[in-house]
């Protein structure tokens, strides 16, 4: 994995990063889980609700959201990250993306 984050990782425009890291963070990722995965249920999605026991998240959405948070913060998803502790919630993809950029960050 490379050591680089890209500039526009943590959303900020221009590449700044914003005072509150881990928010945007968590913008950006319950933003993607809105416009592609939820279906219009007129229901707010809470940061611990499970995604799969919801189906919000199936085996073809984990695909779409891991090559997601590839592009979006420069991370590797290894096969053996693809377990629910890592993408049953908004909670468990931020934590699991901010322990990845901090990987990378110490490199």
């Amino acid at each position: 994995m490379s050591s680089v984050i890209p500039a526009d990782a943590l959303g900020a425009p221009g590449g700044s990063v914003q005072p509150d890291p881990q928010a945007a963070v968590r913008r950006r990722i319950r933003a993607y889980i809105s416009e592609n995965l939820l279906l219009d249920t007129g229901n707010e999605l809470e940061d611990d609700t499970s995604l799969v026991e919801s189906g919000i998240l199936d085996s073809t959405g984990a695909m779409e959201l891991v090559a997601f948070l590839e592009e979006a913060f420069g991370v590797t998803v290894a096969d053996e990250d693809l377990v629910p502790a890592n993408l049953d919630s908004v909670n468990a993809i931020c934590a699991f993306v901010g322990a990845k950029l901090a990987c990378a960050i110490r490199r």
